[in-house]
């Protein structure tokens, strides 16, 4: 009898561990598929098209319901919203979720999924969000000192207490979520907003002064040895120039200038926030990501926040931040090619939690999805919709009131059709995008089997007069065979195999998709494809003459099948 109870019991015990570990399977998670890493809602891949609501929007809940459909109407499928420290605790050991629980509602009632903003700490660098009752007591919750030797409101990394009290209102807030989002409507989690200090290059209290002058911690060291060959060229150069040496302090290891002090400060805030993040997963691994206010080029540490991840300290954070899965930029300045390409690295996929919502800010999202295999796109104060038509915002302009013809909606539509097909392709490698300006008015890369040359879009009557912002999206669907979406761009193909030496348009469609079903609409000829008449001369460097016309109304898509030719 004995035996079949403890039978029955250890069976009993193991169902209900592989149920849990079935169901952890399905919590929103990161996963390497093919050749791309990718978000994992459901057991499916999951492309953010998100917006991120105005700081507090989440506390007033008539606002939120009127935000709702406008986002809908923007063809959003993510919102990014955030939850505060002092919203949920503004007690200590007193917790209410309700702003959480009213967001997860109006999310479902809407059809919408959530990335979670948690300002903790800090937001902005700023310790504005943390409770009352932590920012009144500056001798338990100690801040950061500046040079003048002032304190400044922002919490001290250096300070335990706060980094104990932090991480218990964090985990708190997960064992919440877990309890109550069996829906799996909270995709991923940003942890804090735009860490560092502004103002100085480092805290200057006394207890971040005496960590300063004293050794550089020999796990850090030993990371930088062993991950020598893939640093940063900016944080490799600042070691290398102060000797590369394998132990010191943070002078004798990283230079006597203002880097030794951004990099310590990154050291400092990896930890603390790595450490936040570590237990949240104990408790639910959603993954788990920062966002960067990035410097500009005539910024030093401090007019920026000093500390945070940046091209210098990306690898700092790396290595004292394992249990945070992205390192992300905020990118309202121009060179958003430039920027992606440094923050996605083979240990760090790309997500972009700020960016703009205006017309080059959809060229962005698909140079980011398509080139990039980003995980997505989120534009900043989506539910000030002046933020869609200009930017920066100018006070008193009336919002658009015709949402769906915005741009940022009719790009967001078009990917959001085309997003089983974009996920597929990401896996696979084969997708790539191209970004066009006034600044970058071609753009070629090989896909294929084809060298595919994207320019603005031009009229074959005068080869002078360009459009002056493109983007386009393409795919290679078979063996001389493309999917192409874009707006405002012309599109030529050149053979990269042996063979004849012209590609031709056999079949160029344009249409929509169902599924991964194309459903062709209109078969493109003649106007629709010719870009340049002076055939001989065409004939000369191997083109046609005609090619892929992607006009403003845009985004828009095509189905390409090629032929080739001999001049």
């Amino acid at each position: 009898m004995k035996t079949f109870l403890l039978a029955a019991v250890l069976t009993l015990l193991l169902s209900t561990s592989a149920a849990h570990a079935a169901d952890s399977t399905m919590i929103p998670h990161l996963e390497t598929r093919g050749r791309a890493t990718q978000l994992i809602v459901d057991g499916r891949p999951w492309l953010i098209l998100g917006g991120e609501l105005n700081n507090t929007a989440a506390t007033d809940a008539a606002y939120l319901e009127a935000a709702w459909p406008k986002l809908t109407r923007l063809a959003l499928n993510t919102v990014l919203v955030a939850v505060a420290w002092d919203w949920i605790e503004p007690e200590e050991g007193k917790f209410d979720f309700s702003v959480l629980d009213g967001v997860l509602a109006g999310a479902r009632k809407n059809r919408q999924k959530i990335v979670l903003l948690w300002f903790g700490s800090w937001k902005n660098g700023v310790s504005t969000f943390a409770p009352a009752w932590v920012k009144a007591d500056q001798r338990r919750f100690p801040r950061v000192r500046v040079g003048s030797g002032s304190a400044i409101e922002v919490l001290s990394p250096f300070g335990e207490a706060a980094l104990a009290a932090d991480t218990r209102a964090y985990v708190a807030l997960l064992e919440h979520l877990e309890r109550v989002d069996a829906q799996h409507t909270t995709l991923m989690i940003q942890l804090e907003n735009e860490v560092g200090i502004t103002g100085d290059s480092r805290d200057r209290s006394e207890g971040a002064s005496r960590a300063f002058a004293s050794q550089v911690p020999a796990e850090l060291l030993q990371w930088l040895q062993e991950h020598r060959t893939s640093l940063s060229p900016e944080l490799l150069a600042a070691w290398q120039a102060a000797g590369a040496r394998s132990a010191g302090t943070w002078q004798q290891v990283f230079g006597t200038d203002l880097k030794a002090d951004e990099i310590f400060m990154a050291w400092r805030y990896a930890q603390y926030m790595g450490h936040i993040a570590a237990a949240g997963k104990a408790v639910y691994p959603l993954p788990v990501f920062t966002n960067s206010w990035l410097a500009r080029a005539d910024n030093v540490p401090g007019d920026y926040p000093s500390g945070g991840p940046e091209p210098l300290t990306f690898d700092i954070w790396k290595a004292g931040a394992p249990a945070i899965d992205l390192n992300c930029p905020d990118i309202s300045v121009a060179g958003f090619d430039q920027i992606v390409r440094v923050f996605h690295r083979p240990d760090n996929p790309l997500f972009i939690p700020e960016g703009l919502g205006v017309a080059a800010g959809v060229a962005n999202v698909f140079y980011a999805v398509g080139a990039q295999s980003g995980l997505g796109y989120s534009v900043f104060g989506i539910d000030n919709t002046v933020r869609l038509v200009m930017f920066p915002p100018v006070l008193g302009t009336a919002p658009p009131t015709d949402l769906e013809s915005l741009p940022l909606a009719k790009g967001y539509a078009a990917l959001r059709e085309l997003t089983p097909m974009i996920l597929e392709h990401q896996a696979q490698g084969t997708i790539d995008a191209a970004w066009l300006s006034a600044g970058k008015t071609s753009q070629e890369f090989d896909l294929g089997g084809y060298r595919l040359r994207f320019e603005l879009r031009r009229t074959f009557w005068d080869q002078k007069f360009m459009t002056d912002l493109g983007y386009g999206i393409a795919m290679a669907a078979g063996p001389d065979e493309f999917y192409i979406v874009g707006a405002d761009v012309q599109v030529t193909f050149q053979p990269r195999t042996p063979g004849p030496s012209i590609a031709g348009l056999a079949v160029d469609e344009a249409g929509h998709f169902a599924g991964m079903h194309f459903v062709a609409e209109r078969k493109l000829n003649g106007d629709d494809i010719m870009l340049n008449y002076k055939l001989a001369q065409q004939a000369q460097v191997n083109q046609s003459g005609s090619g892929a016309r992607f006009g403003p109304e845009g985004p828009t898509i095509q189905h390409i099948k090629l032929y080739r030719y001999s001049p």
